[in-house]
């Protein structure tokens, strides 16, 4: 990191804690009325592993307070697999070799179609990292294509310039989402060896320039097992919170991906566990209420349905890793990641209905993109 890093990356008074925090720690932090992080450390304990039933229903009854019975659901749409970046734990890396694609304008169009005539109206774009061959240019067409069909699009692309997420938000783009990956520096290096995501303090101030260029909202995340998982989820919860402080009026949406098989076989060096899994969701409702948290098809059938309404209110459905997939006529690329819950819309929105939970395909109109778009167009006159 060239600047000094931000105070709020600095943890170890709250890791310390989480480290000697006993069962009567763990039943006040989870009835606190305005919790906080040092409640959030004492939620991540060996301890509050015993009180797991305690989490389980205190973090039921703040899903349904803000979010009431319902899943909202969105698909992942890869727009190109193209990637000058090697990270380690990646399908998609530059070193790797598989199938490499990018949507032309037509395959576009057959995968949304797809995505339509399974009722879903929330998209979210993914690329490699940035290049020539899909730049600013390319996903910024994309997300106007797509917002002229959907009610809502977000994206999981390269980290942008604040000018850049200004024009996204104009073309239709209502969130970003950018896992950081892990928030450990040292690990970080080690893991991106070049491209243009090696840059760590790039990476981690762009959610900031998304929400300061007109995003409606960001979605932050650390890939569980890459580092001490202990440690990145305080700095996740940490860097949500400062977000918050800072950009007051945006939204902050928190999801919790674990490593994936991928055509690197990189295995996990930090394993997290379904057990602790669930410890960080529960967790995170309990010290952040109100916050969207999202589980995708990177877990089990068994582990999605446990979790539905008892902290997570958003998951992904039928998803594609691959760059097509969708349309039947769409030769579907290599994969970035293998992906563990296969049901098809139908069959996961019964098993939702089964435990009195509602899908929910749409609450975003795209309507109200007209005052995000009118906000960033001035910015993005100067891309």
């Amino acid at each position: 990191m060239t600047s000094p890093p931000p105070a709020w990356l600095d943890v170890s008074p709250w890791l310390d804690l989480a480290r000697r925090a006993d069962r009567g720690m763990v039943r006040q932090a989870a009835a606190a009325d305005n919790p906080g992080i040092r409640e959030f450390a004492v939620l991540l304990s060996d301890a509050a592993a015993e009180e797991l039933e305690t989490l389980a229903a205190r973090a039921q009854a703040l899903t349904r307070r803000h979010f009431g019975r319902t899943i909202s659901l969105y698909a992942p749409l890869y727009l190109s697999n193209y990637c000058p970046t090697e990270c380690a734990y990646c399908g998609f890396a530059s070193d790797r070799q598989i199938r490499r694609h990018k949507l032309a304008p037509g395959e576009l169009a057959a995968e949304s179609a797809a995505l339509k005539r399974l009722g879903l109206e929330e998209v979210l774009v993914l690329t490699g990292d940035r290049l020539a061959t899909a730049d600013y240019d390319f996903v910024r067409r994309g997300v106007e294509s797509l917002a002229a069909q959907f009610h809502s699009v977000s994206a999981e692309v390269f980290a942008m310039s604040e000018s850049e997420y200004a024009g996204l938000a104009a073309a239709g783009c209502t969130a970003v989402t950018l896992y950081q990956e892990t928030y450990d520096p040292a690990r970080y290096a080690l893991l991106h060896t070049s491209g243009p995501k090696a840059d760590y303090a790039w990476r981690l101030d762009a959610p900031a320039r998304a929400l300061a260029g007109g995003m409606r909202s960001v979605g932050l995340g650390a890939l569980l097992g890459l580092s001490e998982p202990i440690s990145d989820v305080l700095r996740l919860y940490s860097h949500a919170a400062w977000l918050r402080r800072q950009f007051w009026a945006g939204g902050i949406a928190v999801s919790f991906p674990r490593i994936r098989p991928q055509s690197g076989d990189y295995a996990a060096d930090f394993p997290v566990s379904e057990k602790l899994l669930a410890r960080i969701v529960l967790a995170f409702r309990i010290a952040m209420p109100d916050a969207p948290l999202l589980l995708s098809t990177r877990e089990s059938p068994r582990f999605r349905d446990g979790m539905a309404g008892v902290g997570i209110s958003k998951m992904s459905v039928a998803s594609r890793t691959t760059v097509g997939g969708y349309d039947a006529e769409t030769v579907p690329s290599g994969p970035q990641f293998d992906i563990n819950d296969h049901r098809g819309v139908a069959a996961f929105c019964a098993a939702l209905e089964a435990k009195g939970l509602q899908p929910v395909f749409k609450n975003w109109d795209a309507a109200y993109r007209e005052d995000a778009a009118s906000v960033g167009a001035g910015n993005a006159r100067q891309i």
